[in-house]
């Protein structure tokens, strides 16, 4: 989850509210492409999940990679909670789950790298002191009380909040990995353009990366179980936002929505102040009851801005949010999945094209299809397996318009790292169906054969 923001002064005009997100608006040359990994870590003899301390821990791992690969600590409290490295940053999710939030690129060539990079290290650390990472949608045996809580301030205080609202939000917090990718705009129409296409099409990323047919120990019935995590989290903050769709969409609506979504907390001195269900709007006429006439800063609204999770957000930039945690080869799959679609405008006009005329209910229908049957999916006669065939090829021509070369000019193109998901189209199997035909075949119903078979 995000870090604190900083550098925001205060704020004496509300226009200053759509302007901070207005400077995200670069030209295309200048787009990056940002990739954000999740993968829980264990201990390798017992399948446990790893506590914040001790001999085989986050805290060890973290401090490893700090000593060995040269990153720079990041510490909450006298804790540490993350790693930096130039612009890429190693974070806690609230159960322990480590990220790569990985530094803005300009190929997928560059973000595999870097995401290969990463893992190799966290491998090199990991296997020394008998701890392996596995990256799935949701933890496949381990219940609330297995997984310890992240010594964040922000997570204290979320914690609380979520078992108040909806019905998964602390499994949300401890036992979901996502993986996702952070894309620019070049204009308030091109942003409103590319979060119509990513909300849109999100169930269909969902159903290409579905991973967690587990929970608990027992098969779900679902393809993707940190959807339907997603889908029971908290209705103020999360979902398809149909109005999205509307005329006047621009940053200004976002504004207004997230004005209205309840505050958590307010950053100060290197503390969380408990806002849990204030109001950003009392804020800004200094009337916060956490802080009785203090008014916010920029910092403060753009901390505000990552408390929302929707399936696509806007910050500076736009975050794809559907997919599930998955295997190495896949982390380098998703953001080509986006970028094709993305970042070519005939592509984008073609995907457009695609789900313009659906209805709000159709949208939320197949993010729910999505997450139960996969690419399986069927709604209103529209064929998920279908339809995740037609997006793959657009964004496959996208990927080969951009024609962005590499490995020193011998790559063409970033159309290879489709593959894995070109893959699935042609044999109808997501990682979900590879890893419900292992437990039902070799696997003899023991999921702990999860392990080794997937981890990384």
């Amino acid at each position: 989850m995000s870090i604190p923001q900083s550098g925001g002064g205060p704020i004496e005009r509300h226009e200053q509210l759509a302007e901070l997100l207005a400077k995200g608006c670069k030209p295309k040359e200048d787009w990056r492409i940002g990739t954000e990994h999740e993968k829980f870590g264990y201990c390798k003899d017992t399948h446990k999940p790893l506590p914040y301390e001790g001999e085989r821990s986050i805290h060890a791992v973290l401090s490893g990679l700090r000593d060995r690969f040269n990153w720079a600590p990041v510490e909450e409290s006298g804790k540490l909670i993350g790693l930096t490295k130039g612009m890429a940053n190693v974070s806690l999710e609230p159960g322990g789950a480590l990220e790569l939030s990985g530094a803005p690129v300009e190929t997928i060539h560059q973000t595999c790298d870097e995401v290969n990079d990463h893992l190799r290290e966290v491998k090199a650390v990991s296997d020394e002191i008998g701890v392996k990472f596995i990256g799935l949608g949701a933890a496949p045996e381990w219940k609330h009380e297995d997984m310890p809580l992240m010594p964040k301030g922000r997570y204290q205080l979320m914690n609380g909040y979520m078992e108040k609202v909806g019905t998964m939000g602390t499994a949300m917090m401890r036992r979901t990995c996502t993986v996702q990718v952070n894309l620019d705009f070049g204009s308030e129409a091109d942003m409103v353009q590319k979060l119509r296409v990513s909300l849109a099409l999100q169930p269909v990323a969902t159903a290409l990366f579905a991973n967690s047919p587990f929970f608990e120990g027992k098969v779900n019935n679902h393809k993707s179980w940190r959807a339907v995590i997603w889908r029971h989290l908290d209705a103020d903050r999360t979902g398809m936002l149909p109005w999205v769709f509307e005329d006047g969409m621009g940053f200004e609506r976002w504004v207004q929505w997230v004005l209205d979504v309840p505050m958590y907390f307010v950053y100060r001195d290197g503390k969380y102040i408990n806002a849990l269900g204030m109001s950003f709007r009392d804020f800004l006429k200094g009337e916060l009851p956490a802080l009785p006439g203090e008014k916010p800063t920029l910092s403060d609204w753009a901390d505000h801005l990552t408390t929302v999770f929707p399936e696509a957000r806007i910050k500076q930039y736009i975050e794809m949010r559907g997919a599930d945690g998955g295997p190495w080869r896949r982390l380098c799959a998703l953001p080509a999945f986006w970028v094709g679609l993305m970042y070519d405008q005939n592509s984008l006009d073609a995907a457009w094209d695609l789900c313009k005329n659906w209805t709000a209910e159709q949208r939320d229908a197949l993010r729910e299809a999505a997450s139960i049957d996969g690419l399986q999916a069927k709604v209103d006669g529209i064929n998920m397996h279908d339809l995740a065939r037609e997006v793959v090829a657009i964004s496959e021509a996208g990927l080969k318009a951009r024609a962005r070369v590499g490995a020193g000019g011998l790559v063409p193109d970033e159309t290879h790292f489709l593959n894995a998901v070109k893959e699935t189209i042609e044999t109808g199997k997501t990682p979900a169906d590879e890893l419900l035909d292992h437990y039902h075949g070799d696997w003899n119903g023991d999921i702990s054969k999860i392990y080794d078979a997937y981890s990384y």
